[in-house]
C-alpha cells in the first residue's frame, strides 16, 4: 500500500526519518520497475539545522521544492556528480526532508545492475545516496515529483523493525554544519531482514 500524504505532513521529521525505515521505495523510469526496503536516513530540520539547505530561510532555485507541502521529492546534484534523493516533509513553507541514504534492492535486479553497472546485488550496490538514485534512475528531472505519482512511490508493506535493529547516528558529511553535524539525525537498519 502506498504511504498516504499525511505521513509526510507530520511535524517531526527525525521520527519520519526512523519511520521510514523498513518502507519501500520504487520507481517506474521508461517502463521498468526498481525499489527496494529502505535502510538508512537522513534527517533534515528546515530554518534552524545548519546541515540543512533552508538554514536559516535561505530559499534558492536549487532547494525551492523543500518550501513545498510534504509528500513530494526534493532531488538535487551533489558535487556535480550525484543525484539525491529526500522525501519533502511537513506542511507548505516549512522546509524539512529525509535524505534517503541506503536501501536494500528488493525489484528490477536486473534494470538496477544495468544502471549501476554491476554484475550482482552486493550490500554496496545501494549503500550511499548517490548510488540510490544511480540505481532507481532518479535524476533532478523528477524534482518536485509527487510520491503518490507512478514515477516514484513510497510504500507501507508492514515491515516490523525492533528498536535494537535500528542505530542513530550523527549525519554523514556535515561537518561544516559545526554542533548541528553532532545532532543523532542518521538512522540505520542494523539488521538483516
Amino acid at each position: 500500500m502506498k504511504i498516504p500524504q499525511p505521513f509526510f505532513l507530520q511535524d517531526n521529521v527525525v521520527d519520519i526519518a526512523r519511520q521510514l525505515l523498513g518502507k519501500y521505495v520504487f520507481t517506474q523510469i521508461a517502463g521498468q520497475i526498481a525499489g527496494g526496503i529502505i535502510t538508512e536516513t537522513e534527517a533534515y530540520q528546515g530554518v534552524t539545522d545548519r546541515a540543512c539547505h533552508a538554514f536559516g530561510g535561505r530559499r534558492t532555485a536549487r532547494n525551492q521544492m523543500m518550501y513545498a507541502q510534504g509528500g513530494v521529492i526534493y532531488v538535487y546534484l551533489c558535487y556535480g556528480l550525484h543525484h539525491l534523493l529526500n522525501f519533502v516533509t511537513n506542511q507548505k513553507d516549512i522546509p524539512e526532508a529525509v535524505l534517503i541514504r541506503g536501501i536494500k534492492p528488493t525489484h528490477g535486479m536486473e534494470t538496477i545492475l544495468q544502471r549501476t553497472g554491476k554484475s550482482a546485488i552486493t550490500p554496496d550496490v545501494t549503500n550511499g545516496p548517490g548510488k540510490v538514485s544511480k540505481a532507481l534512475g532518479i535524476t533532478t528531472l523528477l524534482n518536485g515529483t509527487s510520491l503518490d505519482s507512478d514515477l516514484i512511490w513510497a510504500e507501507d508493506r508492514g515491515v516490523y523493525i525492533p528498536p535494537n535493529y535500528i542505530m542513530q547516528t550523527p549525519r554523514i558529511g556535515v561537518e561544516y554544519a559545526g554542533a548541528d553535524a553532532k545532532l543523532p539525525y542518521r538512522f540505520v537498519l542494523n539488521g538483516s531482514l
